[in-house]
């Protein structure tokens, strides 16, 4: 029977390469693991790992476990600081997966009012997936994710938490400073400045320059938002972004925002649930307060 220490024992030594590395991890000496690994390949009659000089490759038996590990550790992990809090007299553990900047930010004007109203629940923030988000929310590593995708999925139901308007944010002496509304071609010569997330991800390529046949002449990812309007502020290139994010910024940076076409660019923020957690009371509350923070972002009203 494959137990939690060997599922350990294989993270681990994937993780560090060596004997002593993982022993030290581990806390355990170098014998002691070495008899352990020894003990779980005989038991499984196959061997897991193979010797390459002073470290160690997992064979393809090995790749298996260390698959299953990285799938069930993390839940087992949770599960854990769940009963830890139930014991400690908490309600539970919250656990928001959070796919986006502007969900980030969004998230940062929900935590205070949830935890004053929820005072039994603990929360953990999840930034980054080993697997997608959707599959973090199947797989039980988080319990809602707030992202800005909706993707049908077979047990997974979506409530909108805001809409709010994407605008193209310029320097005022930029060439595009004097247009009022922006159309697909007045990009096909700027360096557009984005959060490091696919393309096909971001609303300004797939409902507005891709149906139009345009791309701009350089895309920038960059991880800060302080940077990107930094850099737009010096004509080092244009930027889009929600709206409600940066009205507070503008005037300092000497911003100009213009309107994304004819109608708007809009977009909505999500958050998805298991379909058996809908009738969670703490979900039920997070939901809640969540869509009154999005109702004060600038007065940008929610959806529901």
């Amino acid at each position: 029977m494959i137990e939690h220490s060997h599922l350990r024992i294989i993270q681990s030594l994937e993780q560090y390469g060596t004997l002593t590395g993982a022993a030290h991890a581990l806390c355990l000496s170098q014998p002691a693991l070495s008899h352990q690994i020894s003990y779980l390949e005989k038991k499984l009659g196959i061997a897991l790992w193979q010797k390459e000089g002073r470290g160690l490759r997992l064979t393809q038996a090995g790749r298996l476990l260390l698959d299953v590990a990285n799938q069930i550790l993390p839940v087992l992990s949770q599960a854990e600081k769940t009963l830890k809090a139930y014991s400690e007299g908490c309600q539970g553990i919250l656990r928001i997966g959070v796919e986006c900047y502007p969900c980030f930010q969004w998230l940062n004007a929900v935590i205070g009012p949830f935890m004053q109203q929820m005072p039994g629940i603990d929360i953990d923030i999840v930034q980054k997936f080993q697997f997608s988000g959707l599959e973090g929310l199947l797989n039980h590593h988080i319990d809602i994710l707030v992202t800005p995708d909706l993707i049908k999925k077979e047990k997974i139901h979506y409530e909108t938490l805001a809409e709010y308007p994407l605008v193209l944010l310029v320097s005022r002496n930029h060439a595009l400073a004097s247009i009022k509304q922006l159309k697909p071609e007045n990009l096909s010569k700027e360096t557009l400045l984005s959060f490091p997330v696919p393309l096909e991800r971001l609303d300004i390529f797939t409902r507005f320059l891709a149906p139009a046949h345009i791309a701009p002449a350089r895309v920038k990812q960059i991880e800060s938002l302080e940077i990107i309007l930094q850099m737009t502020a010096l004509n080092r290139g244009v930027c889009v972004l929600p709206e409600w994010l940066i009205d507070s910024k503008i005037n300092a940076l000497k911003l100009k925002k213009i309107s994304i076409g004819k109608q708007g660019l809009r977009q909505k923020l999500f958050l998805a649930i298991r379909e058996t957690d809908r009738a969670v009371p703490y979900i039920l509350k997070f939901k809640s307060v969540g869509q009154q923070a999005a109702d004060h972002l600038n007065g940008y009203p929610h959806v529901i």
